[in-house]
């Protein structure tokens, strides 16, 4: 694979991640024992360099936290592990959309066609935009680290048919995360969204639960949902991003210098990741392409008239809020 574990590791312990552990505390051995749940599959760069920052954060506090990382949806849903974080059950995980239900702001990210490149991105979701979502998220008891993961521009998939206008959606039966703005987006453009685990998706594809579903390359790739699949048409509707979040008590009850390295840590491989999704996505292109499913360029433009005419920006714009609305902004200009 194209990552490098030990480069990685050596290049979070010359950055000065161990160095903030005081000698007492080098003494001891797997103090913290942590979890961390994702649904991403197990090759998924989200995972790999996850992994490696869990033994970077072992190795920058000599064995005092061992982070466990738990892929594939291993200890339940994104909705499930989102839950459990919360409650204190589970200690980290990463998700996008299934927190809206609980801090509708924290979708705001998932607005269609707002952020036109990674440039608005990432100044967006590292500035005043992602820091009035985390700390959104930090008064329902949640921690929510200052870099998050990306997932990629989302795009649509099919089984039946090439999606090359709105009119192509019209009794589309495509597969949507749990959350509200997905399902009012492919409503406002006339499909018929069914929110599916991510966990289920490869099997419902597979027996025509639904006609289609919408995701990054990088998750179509690594889940191989283009195995079931025959078109996928790269609209870009939407950028996905993965906070990641940890139990608050859980996080505040951890040592100052703990916190240092773990931070450190997780930032270092959110930086990482995103280098490698933009790598793994045309990667994912040539090998999808290979296997004999057909790609088709999409015009954005119907698209957004057609959210435009069905009230979908005015909508959302009530519901994330004058002040958020005005963040993004701030960064995408006028929608």
């Amino acid at each position: 694979m194209y990552l490098t574990r030990r480069t990685f590791g050596r290049t979070i312990l010359a950055a000065g991640v161990a160095a903030t552990v005081p000698v007492a505390a080098r003494a001891q051995a797997a103090k913290y024992r942590l979890r961390y749940g994702t649904a991403f599959p197990n090759n998924h760069p989200g995972v790999v360099r996850i992994i490696e920052a869990s033994e970077a954060i072992k190795a920058g506090t000599n064995g005092l936290v061992d982070l466990q990382v738990y892929p594939n949806s291993q200890l339940g849903s994104e909705a499930d592990m989102f839950a459990q974080t919360r409650s204190g059950a589970l200690d980290f995980m990463s998700t996008s959309g299934v927190n809206q239900t609980l801090v509708p702001v924290g979708g705001i990210n998932a607005v269609a066609f707002a952020f036109e490149s990674y440039a608005q991105v990432w100044a967006a979701m590292d500035g005043q935009l992602g820091d009035h979502v985390r700390q959104s998220f930090a008064k329902v008891g949640l921690h929510v680290f200052p870099k998050c993961l990306d997932n990629g521009y989302r795009n649509i998939t099919s089984s039946v048919k090439p999606i090359v206008s709105p009119e192509d959606l019209k009794g589309f039966k495509i597969r949507v995360p749990g959350n509200p703005l997905w399902v009012t987006l492919f409503k406002t453009l006339g499909a018929a969204p069914t929110p599916i685990n991510f966990g289920e998706l490869y099997a419902a594809l597979q027996t025509h639960i639904v006609d289609g579903e919408e995701n990054p390359m990088a998750l179509i790739r690594s889940a191989k949902l283009y195995e079931v699949q025959k078109f996928i048409s790269l609209s870009g509707h939407i950028w996905d991003g993965h906070h990641i979040f940890a139990n608050m008590p859980k996080w505040t009850g951890l040592p100052e210098e703990v916190r240092t390295v773990v931070t450190a840590a997780l930032t270092a491989a959110a930086e990482k990741e995103r280098a490698d999704i933009l790598r793994f996505n045309e990667e994912a292109i040539t090998e999808i392409k290979a296997t004999g499913v057909a790609f088709n360029q999409v015009d954005t433009k119907p698209f957004r008239d057609a959210l435009h005419a069905g009230g979908f920006y005015g909508e959302w714009k009530a519901k994330f809020g004058a002040e958020a609305w005005a963040l993004m902004e701030k960064y995408v200009g006028t929608l």
